[in-house]
């Protein structure tokens, strides 16, 4: 399906959009014209922050019979208190990409019939959007994650301040171009070169939110013995911490016997995330941003270049930014309900 405006049109069209106080005409309006201008239906539906069902009908609707109005098009609410609550409870445990969907599981099971436009009236009215799921690992339990959180906050009140609570965790970041969403003009390409090469570099880092300060460092592969260095590195940067408290993940290395014979000699303390659970580990986002500043849609001409770009965003660029991401790199953890399976 597609559209094709006159220039006469497309002029009409823009100067009855400026003209209009109907929102949902507007978006009609709009609809039409990105669509013209070669706008995936996805995209119109997440600019205009509706569904792509709903930017299908406002097509549809416009090459069929040129409607941009919108009687008839919806249906008020039908169902009544009970089974709205329960439809509420359905939508937030089970994952619908359809509008068209949701109509026929209220029709099924309520008996009452809603038009797709009517529908997403009512998602809208009562605070659902259209927008991507959180992945998260299918076998995390909220019950022990629950568990770790109050563990944490506990080691929070009783921690001495001179002894630090570090977030640690290992990244294996590549050479490989990453590529990323950007803004792009409309209409056109913006080709990124790329290259296939499994370069890597393998780091552990450890953060402090306290102070936002994060000691990374770069080892040929991360074992135990890599840890033991780790850890050696670590306590240089707290001479004069009692103990120094470290919160890891479960992976082997973390768990095995050398690894902690090897944090008792340097004061340190590990603490456990529970299984699949990179939710509650913080510097999690810190590999985010590097890979925002340092690799996303970068083309690296060699290895050594690659390595270089990651090294001088700890060194460079994180000691500038740190303080400004406090907002979004911090222990205000996201609690996760059982995954759901569809």
């Amino acid at each position: 399906m597609e559209i094709k405006l006159s220039k006469e049109d497309k002029e009409q069209l823009e100067i009855q959009h400026k003209r209009e106080r109907d929102g949902r005409v507007k978006d009609r309006l709009k609809a039409v014209l990105l669509f013209s201008e070669s706008w995936s239906q996805i995209d119109i539906a997440q600019a205009l922050r509706i569904s792509p069902e709903t930017v299908h009908d406002h097509i549809n609707d416009y090459k069929s019979s040129k409607k941009l109005k919108p009687e008839n098009g919806g249906s008020k609410s039908q169902m009544n208190e009970a089974q709205t609550s329960d439809l509420i409870k359905h939508l937030e445990l089970n994952t619908y990409t359809k509008v068209a969907d949701i109509c026929a599981h209220i029709q099924k099971v309520y008996n009452v019939k809603y038009t797709i436009s009517g529908m997403t009236q009512w998602l809208h009215a009562h605070r659902f959007s259209y927008k991507q799921p959180k992945s998260m690992p299918a076998k995390a339990d909220p019950v022990k994650q629950a568990e770790f959180i109050v563990h944490y906050e506990q080691l929070m009140k009783t921690t001495p301040e001179n002894e630090p609570i570090l977030f640690s965790d290992a990244v294996h970041p590549t050479m490989a171009t990453k590529i990323s969403g950007s803004w792009i003009r409309t209409g056109q390409d913006k080709p990124i070169g790329t290259t296939a090469s499994r370069t890597r570099m393998n780091l552990i880092g450890a953060l402090n939110l306290t102070t936002m300060q994060i000691t990374v460092e770069s080892y040929k592969t991360v074992d135990s013995q890599a840890m033991g260095k780790y850890f050696a590195l670590v306590r240089e940067s707290y001479p004069d911490a009692p103990k120094i408290h470290m919160i890891v993940d479960q992976g082997p290395y973390n768990k095995a016997a050398q690894t902690k014979m090897m944090a008792i000699k340097y004061g340190v303390v590990l603490h456990y995330l529970p299984p699949y659970s990179p939710n509650l580990n913080p510097i999690e986002r810190v590999w985010k941003v590097m890979n925002e500043y340092a690799r996303n849609n970068v083309f690296f001409a060699s290895a050594k270049a690659f390595r270089k770009a990651v090294t001088n965003f700890y060194s460079r660029t994180w000691p500038r930014i740190c303080m400004s991401l406090v907002d979004r790199i911090n222990d205000n953890f996201q609690q996760f309900n059982q995954a759901s399976s569809g």
